[in-house]
């Protein structure tokens, strides 16, 4: 049944990012073309505060987690190859977009590669993973799928290529009680009473620089991964060995509830301001107008901002690399 929790939640997540993407990134966009790197930073902030907002299950849902929830903001995490508000990487083929992408963006980001729990997926791709294993002689796994080592190497060499890469988050995500898998069970209320993260940094120079070695790395991960849930499940519903979860230091109970509530108040009053705002001004609704056609025709042109972004930062960089052979010539 669907309950109001959830339809104010759904429509929380869709006004916020609707009205967020215009009103509040809108503004930004000329800077983009004067300075990349102040532009990607200032957006990364607006978007860290709509991650603020979700409280996501597993599967399609897994996404709305934000890393920045550990007090950190690192440049991978360990967990498809998602880069928050730059692009999606995918099929993890060779093309000279993501090798420039990925090995050339000089700014903090999160690279976060997701392997959700088999259990939450389709059959059919649970029996894709089973023949896999059986295939090359691997394990058969109950809770999570085996990785796909391929997107992942592909990533960290192009990483390390541009001495992008400062450590990989290990990051297994446990439910104890319900657990929300689709939108359906959002609109329901059903939110997750209890989520468990266990996470363990690898610094990049303890990490294999061979493909082979990256990619039994990977593997040597992910079994890890499946006899901590394994553990988790059916020991205890707790990851750590003393039978109680660790908060860390940073997020004390106080800061927890004063950030959501903060989220709460701001992402509910500010869909509200701009429809208010429109409905006023009409330089809003010329503005809102505006930007909905620029958006849309860039899409179709262009293909998607983060390839004019991309394009932006190879401009300054050549502009930049010119600059200092004119002063060595000089």
């Amino acid at each position: 049944m669907v309950s109001w929790k959830g339809i104010y939640f759904v429509l929380a997540l869709f006004l916020g990012s609707f009205f967020g993407s215009i009103f509040m990134l809108g503004p930004f966009l000329p800077l983009m073309f004067i300075s990349p790197a102040w532009y990607r930073w200032i957006t990364d902030c607006v978007v860290a505060t709509w991650l603020t907002l979700p409280v996501a299950g597993r599967c399609r849902l897994l996404p709305l987690f934000s890393f920045r929830e550990s007090g950190k903001m690192t440049r991978v995490t360990l967990k498809k190859c998602w880069i928050i508000s730059v692009i999606f990487v995918n099929h993890y083929n060779s093309s000279s977009f993501q090798k420039e992408l990925i090995s050339q963006v000089g700014h903090l980001f999160t690279l976060e590669y997701f392997k959700v729990k088999a259990k939450c997926i389709k059959a059919n791709t649970k029996a894709r993973s089973n023949e896999f294993a059986e295939k090359n002689g691997l394990q058969k796994y109950e809770y999570v799928l085996h990785p796909r080592t391929t997107g992942f190497t592909f990533v960290v060499e192009r990483l390390r290529e541009g001495d992008n890469l400062d450590a990989i988050h290990d990051i297994t995500v446990a439910y104890p009680q319900n657990i929300p898998q689709t939108e359906k069970h959002l609109l329901n209320g059903n939110f997750p009473k209890e989520i468990h993260f266990h996470v363990q940094r690898y610094p990049i120079e303890t990490v294999p620089s061979s493909k082979e070695e990256l990619q039994l790395w990977c593997r040597k991960r992910w079994e890890e991964k499946e006899e901590r849930l394994r553990h988790f499940y059916e020991d205890g519903k707790c990851f750590s060995t003393t039978g109680q979860s660790v908060i860390p230091p940073c997020k004390s109970e106080l800061r927890v509830l004063t950030v959501k509530c903060i989220s709460l108040l701001y992402w509910t009053v500010f869909p509200l301001g701009m429809l208010v705002l429109l409905y006023l001004y009409s330089f809003a609704r010329w503005y809102f107008a505006a930007m909905i056609i620029f958006f849309v025709v860039q899409q179709k042109i262009f293909g998607g901002l983060e390839l004019i972004e991309l394009a932006c930062h190879q401009y300054f960089r050549k502009q930049q690399k010119l600059h200092n052979t004119k002063i060595k010539n000089n």
